[in-house]
């Protein structure tokens, strides 16, 4: 990689960094904006770990939780990267990068969030355990162990869910 690339690469990630700064500050619609500009200039085909990394954090930037699920099904998707293609008709694994891999379980519980706002406790319980499974990745310090704490807060949560039927609404009555 040349020295040009690497730069550009690093200049994504502190752009993406920025607009993250405004979201935690409470500007979402900024935050937005420039995630999505940012979005539309790597494209689909982009660096994996700027796309997971981008759309992760837009979920977050989010209002309506569908919008929070698409995203974050599109960072999932950029985690694992092209997938499975086809190379002289033989399927081609793709492995994704340890530094991507690691969001694996941040990724995953961060669906079954979404899944729980969109009252789909199945679903929701799904990705938990996903989460959970691919908690081998983290490391023994403050983020893992944040990750970590927020799966089994969720895990409690859903605990106490009904399996099944999703609760009602707070305005409907049972």
């Amino acid at each position: 990689m040349t020295e040009q690339q690497e730069a550009s690469e690093d200049a994504v990630m502190t752009r993406i960094g920025q607009a993250v700064i405004l979201l935690h500050a409470g500007d979402r619609e900024e935050a937005r904006n420039r995630l999505g500009e940012i979005w539309n200039e790597i494209g689909e085909d982009g660096d994996s770990l700027h796309r997971c990394t981008l759309a992760h954090y837009m979920a977050d930037a989010q209002d309506d939780p569908a919008d929070e699920l698409a995203w974050d099904l599109r960072a999932l998707t950029a985690a694992e990267g092209p997938g499975p293609g086809a190379r002289d008709g033989r399927p081609v694994q793709h492995d994704p990068p340890p530094a991507v891999r690691v969001f694996y379980p941040s990724l995953h519980l961060s669906l079954a969030a979404d899944y729980v706002k969109l009252r789909r406790p199945e679903a929701a319980r799904l990705h938990l355990a996903r989460a959970r499974a691919a908690t081998g990745a983290l490391a023994d310090d403050g983020y893992g162990n944040g990750v970590r704490a927020a799966i089994a807060r969720l895990e409690r949560r859903l605990a106490g869910e009904p399996r099944g039927r999703p609760r009602p609404f707070p305005e409907q009555h049972p």
